[in-house]
C-alpha cells in the first residue's frame, strides 16, 4: 500500500496536495461546527420582558450603551444608544440582534446603523419598536473595512415622528468568518434539502441479494429555481434550448399584467400570454402568476386613475373574473396585489380595505388558488417605507380579515447583498409560517460581470440554504436590448459568469445526479440525495428492474425496497 500511494504521489504530486488540503480543511472546519452555529430564532411579538440575548451576547458581553447626539431620519438631533464595537475583523459577518423600545412615542421604526471607517452610516437592521413592551431587531453585516473598530447606534428613520427616545436590552454581535458563514450553510442543506436513503434489493423469497447494480437518477428537485421570460422567448430556439436545459419554473415579465392584457376598457387582448402558456405547457412546467393589480400608480393604465370608487370595483371584478376564468389552475402562485407597502393607488381609491377585498374576490373566483403578496427592500436592504415588521403585519392584517395568503414574495432586486442582513430578515419571516419565496432576484448592473456572478452566488447560496425558504425565481429575461438587470447569456446564449454560477448550483452541486453501486452483504445500498423524483434501476442476473420513488423532507432515512 505504502508503494503504491508513493507512486500516486510522483504522478500526480497536484493533485494530492489538493486532496491533503481538502482533509486537514475539512478536519479544521468540523471543529467550529459546535462552537458557533449561527442561531435562528426571531420573534415578532412585542414581549413585556425581553428573551435572553443570543450567544449570550457574543462581543458586546458585559458591554454598556452610552447615550449621545444622534441625527436622526428628520435632521433632528435625539440622544439615542452607542454600542462602541473593538477588534472587528476584516471580511467577518455579524450577527446582530437587540430588544428595543421607545418611551415617548406610540411607536416608531427604529434603525441600527454601523459606521465603515466612521464615515457614512450603513443600515444592519431595522424593527418597529413600541412604547411599553419590548420588540426585537436581528440582522447585521459584512465588516469589509481596514479599521478595527467602531459603533452600532440607534435612531428613528419614522419622518412623522420627531425626538424619539430609544431603549435597548439584551443586545448581542456574534462574528463568523466567511468559512464559519458557509459550513452553516453547508449544514443547512445537508439538513433541510437532502435525506438518506437506503434501497434494499431482495429476491422473490423475501432473501437479500448482494452484490446486484444499482442506478439512481434523479428525475426532479423538490426545490423549484426559475427565471423569467418574455415574449422574446417564443420562436427562438436557441433560447428555449438554453432555458430549457436548466429550468422548470418560470414567470412572465409584463405579458400577464393588467395594462398588457387590457389596455383600453373591455379590450382584452390574451394573445401573446396564450402563446407563452403553449410553451408552458408543451414543455411541463410551472408558472407564476405575476401580477393581478399593481398598486404603482406609474403602471396603472390612463382609464383607470379617474374612475369612481364603484367603477373600479367593477373593472377590478372584470379583471379577476378575465384572467381567472381562462387559465383556473394554470398558474401555481398569483401575485394579488404587487408592492403594496411602497405604493397605495388602490387604498386612496377604495380604502384602506383594497388589498383585503382583492384576496376575497379571487378566491371567491378561484378557490384552489394560491395567493402571494410581492415586495421590495425587504431582503435587499433597509427602506424608510418598509420593513420586515410592517411586511409581517401586512399578513398579519388580511388574516384577521378572513382571508388565506399562501406565501410570501421577496422581489430580491440586490446591489451588494449583506448576507446576514438577509438570513435575520428570513428568520423573521420564517415566524409566519408560510411559503417564501424569493420571486424577481437580480444584481444591479452598476456592477461588473465578475462581480454580479459573485453576489448572485451570495444570494441564492443564503435563499438554498434557508430552512424556510420554498423556492427561487430569477429575473433574467433575455431580450434584444439586453436585461433588466442581470443577463445569464450574451446574445447568442453563451454562458456569462453569471450564467457559469446557474451551471454549477443548479446542474452540478444543488441535484444528486446519477448514481451507481452495488448492494453491500446485507443487500443494501445506502446514499443521501436532494429530495425530489427519483428514476432507479437494478440488475442481477441479466435482469432489470426499474421503479420511481419520491423523497421528500424527513429527518429519518428513507427506505425503498425492491423485488428482483
Amino acid at each position: 500500500l505504502n508503494n503504491m500511494l508513493m507512486l500516486m504521489w510522483r504522478k500526480s504530486p497536484l493533485f494530492w496536495t489538493f486532496f491533503l488540503f481538502l482533509f486537514f480543511a475539512t478536519s479544521s472546519l468540523a471543529k467550529h461546527r459546535v462552537r458557533n452555529v449561527y442561531d435562528h430564532s426571531a420573534w415578532t411579538e412585542c414581549q413585556a420582558e425581553p428573551v435572553a440575548q443570543l450567544y449570550n451576547g457574543g462581543i458586546l458581553r458585559n458591554k454598556f450603551p452610552i447615550y449621545q447626539p444622534v441625527k436622526d431620519i428628520n435632521g433632528d438631533m435625539v440622544d439615542s444608544p452607542t454600542l462602541s464595537l473593538e477588534n472587528l475583523s476584516q471580511g467577518s459577518i455579524y450577527s446582530f440582534s437587540s430588544w428595543v423600545r421607545v418611551k415617548n412615542v406610540n411607536s416608531a421604526l427604529v434603525t441600527a446603523t454601523v459606521k465603515p471607517d466612521n464615515k457614512y452610516a450603513k443600515c444592519i437592521g431595522s424593527v418597529i419598536a413600541k412604547k411599553g413592551c419590548w420588540s426585537f431587531l436581528k440582522g447585521g453585516f459584512l465588516w469589509d473595512s481596514t479599521s478595527n473598530s467602531s459603533e452600532i447606534d440607534f435612531q428613528s428613520s419614522d419622518r412623522t415622528k420627531k425626538f424619539v427616545e430609544i431603549e435597548i436590552i439584551n443586545y448581542s454581535l456574534q462574528p463568523f468568518t466567511e468559512r464559519e458563514w458557509k459550513l452553516n450553510q453547508f449544514e443547512e442543506i445537508k439538513t433541510e434539502r437532502k435525506r438518506g436513503v437506503t434501497i434494499h434489493v431482495v429476491d422473490k423469497n423475501g432473501l437479500r441479494v448482494t452484490g446486484a447494480a444499482v442506478k439512481l437518477s434523479q428525475i426532479s428537485t423538490d426545490f423549484p429555481i426559475g427565471t423569467m421570460i418574455s415574449r422574446t422567448i417564443l420562436g427562438n430556439l436557441p433560447y428555449q434550448e438554453w432555458f430549457l436545459k436548466r429550468f422548470k419554473a418560470t414567470v412572465f415579465e409584463n405579458e400577464l399584467k393588467w395594462y398588457k392584457t387590457e389596455p383600453l376598457p373591455g379590450q382584452f387582448n390574451y394573445t401573446v400570454v396564450d402563446q407563452m402558456m403553449k410553451f408552458v405547457r408543451k414543455n411541463k412546467l410551472i408558472a407564476r402568476g405575476h401580477n393581478m393589480f399593481w398598486d404603482d400608480p406609474v403602471y396603472v393604465q390612463d382609464w383607470l386613475e379617474n374612475m369612481t370608487a364603484p367603477q373600479l370595483q367593477r373593472a377590478m371584478k372584470s379583471r379577476i373574473k378575465s384572467v381567472m376564468s381562462k387559465y383556473r389552475n394554470e398558474f401555481f402562485h398569483w401575485d394579488v396585489n404587487n408592492e403594496l407597502l411602497h405604493f397605495d393607488f388602490y387604498e386612496k381609491k377604495l380604502g384602506p380595505k383594497a388589498t383585503l377585498d382583492m384576496f376575497k374576490s379571487m378566491q371567491r373566483e378561484d378557490p384552489l388558488a394560491t395567493l402571494f403578496l410581492n415586495e421590495y427592500n425587504i431582503v435587499e436592504r433597509c427602506d424608510s417605507k418598509t420593513n420586515v415588521d410592517r411586511y409581517i403585519d401586512t399578513f398579519k392584517e388580511l388574516k384577521k380579515g378572513g382571508v388565506k395568503v399562501a406565501g410570501v414574495g421577496l422581489e430580491s432586486h440586490f446591489s451588494a447583498p449583506n448576507p446576514a442582513f438577509m438570513r435575520a430578515v428570513l428568520d423573521k419571516l420564517a415566524t409566519l409560517k408560510l411559503p417564501i419565496w424569493l420571486t424577481e432576484v437580480d444584481v444591479s448592473s452598476m456592477y461588473g460581470l465578475e462581480e454580479q456572478a459573485v453576489f448572485l452566488e451570495q444570494i441564492l447560496r443564503e435563499a438554498f440554504s434557508h430552512p424556510s425558504v420554498n423556492g427561487i425565481m430569477l429575473w433574467t429575461a433575455r431580450s434584444p436590448g439586453g436585461c433588466y438587470q442581470t443577463c445569464l447569456t450574451d446574445e447568442k446564449f453563451q454562458n456569462l459568469p453569471t450564467g457559469d454560477v446557474i451551471d454549477q448550483l443548479l446542474l452540478n452541486e444543488w441535484t444528486t445526479g446519477t448514481k451507481r453501486g452495488k448492494t453491500n452483504e446485507f443487500g443494501s445500498y445506502n446514499f443521501r440525495g436532494f429530495l425530489g423524483e427519483f428514476k432507479v434501476s437494478v440488475l442481477y442476473n441479466r435482469t432489470i428492474v426499474n421503479s420511481t420513488f419520491s423523497l421528500g423532507h424527513g429527518v429519518d432515512t428513507k427506505h425503498i425496497t425492491i423485488h428482483v
